[in-house]
């Protein structure tokens, strides 16, 4: 055991987070109970100053730090990562389609889930050691793709672009643009869905669905690029907010599934004629602002089968990309509501400043 006090320099990517959060990524065997307890006694300082675990810290602060305290006998061990063979190291770095000192960008297969899970050994996070080359910490995930989609997904390479990319995606100002294959044609060609979502009850988590009651406000966009008679239609998607599964529910709830996505489709969800049987959804691009003040705009070439279908069903590839500049989300429904409240109450000033000045005329 160690019984000196230690000090440690705020570094440059911890710059501007809580002290519970600094521990966390720095000595993760230092549980919240303690820190609190540290900081309540006075024993943990920030610059010589009392600091509590909610307050935050800045580049070349020095946090004097007490002793460790005993581990009890209970505490479980760290469980170490296995080291990755060549073939995953390879794997990982193939995938990679944009590096830049604050990123990555990969183009996810199909089948690969991004996070582990019960009976999940093989997934991105699991691969990021492969990533870390010079650099001192570990890449970290800031959002998601389901297993079966496939596409770009962006790996902050520091603590920092971490929690910038985090807000980034939090916030809504990153854009991420999807291509989908789905059965049927809609009948509005550029349209947006507006349905809340919720878990299913008796799925565990494992299922979404439309709940107008419980739901979350969910808003995703589509634009139809070309048809295949009334069977199939290539669409590109946006998503306006980040809910489990969105896209996949909110386009079988119009009555057009993606081609692959039995889970909400059911059996419509699949196209015979040799369309494959894997899910068509595929994250196209991704544009997002980047710490250094520029801006990362990457697309992401197609998985094969995706490919092979829009060849086999007659669409030329070119016209996805050409599609028009996309516009600002339209306006939610709590938007508008928000907006029909701000009007009527204008108007209602508006009279009772007509009342007033009617009362003062004179003839």
């Amino acid at each position: 055991m160690n019984d000196a006090v230690r000090q440690f320099t705020v570094a440059p990517d911890d710059d501007g987070i809580r002290v519970d959060r600094w521990f966390k990524r720095h000595l993760p065997d230092t549980s919240f109970t303690i820190v609190a307890k540290w900081a309540r006694t006075g024993q943990l300082r920030l610059d010589g100053a009392r600091v509590g675990p909610g307050d935050r810290v800045t580049v070349g602060q020095v946090l004097r730090v007490p002793p460790a305290e005993p581990l009890r006998a209970t505490t479980r061990p760290v469980r170490q990562r296995a080291p990755l063979s060549d073939d995953e190291i390879a794997f990982a770095r193939e995938m990679v389609i944009h590096q830049d000192a604050a990123a990555f960008v990969l183009n996810k297969p199909p089948g690969l889930a991004t996070q582990g899970g019960t009976k999940t050994t093989a997934h991105v996070d699991g691969l990021l050691d492969a990533l870390q080359f010079e650099a001192e910490g570990r890449p970290k995930l800031v959002h998601r793709l389901d297993k079966d989609t496939s596409g770009a997904l962006l790996v902050a390479r520091t603590a920092r672009a971490a929690a910038f990319f985090s807000k980034a995606f939090s916030g809504r100002s990153a854009k991420k643009v999807y291509w989908a294959l789905v059965v049927g044609v809609p009948s509005i060609e550029d349209g947006t869905v507006d349905l809340p979502i919720a878990k299913q009850p008796g799925t565990g988590g494992e299922k979404m669905h439309v709940d107008e009651a419980e739901g979350q406000p969910s808003r995703s966009r589509y634009r139809v690029i070309e048809r295949a008679g009334n069977h199939a239609a290539w669409v590109e998607l946006q998503p306006f907010t980040g809910r489990t599964h969105q896209l996949r529910v909110h386009m079988a709830a119009i009555g057009h599934p993606i081609v692959g996505d039995g889970k909400y489709g059911g059996a419509a969800a699949f196209l015979t004629g040799g369309i494959s049987r894997k899910m068509h959804l595929h994250a196209r691009r991704i544009r997002v602002d980047h710490p250094d003040g520029d801006k990362i705009d990457v697309t992401a070439a197609l998985p094969t089968h995706f490919a092979e279908s829009l060849k086999s069903l007659g669409f030329d590839e070119a016209l996805g990309d050409n599609m028009p500049a996309d516009t600002r989300p339209p306006p939610s429904r709590e938007e508008k509501k928000a907006k029909a409240r701000a009007h009527a109450k204008t108007v209602r000033k508006a009279r009772r400043g007509e009342r007033r000045g009617r009362g003062t005329e004179r003839d």
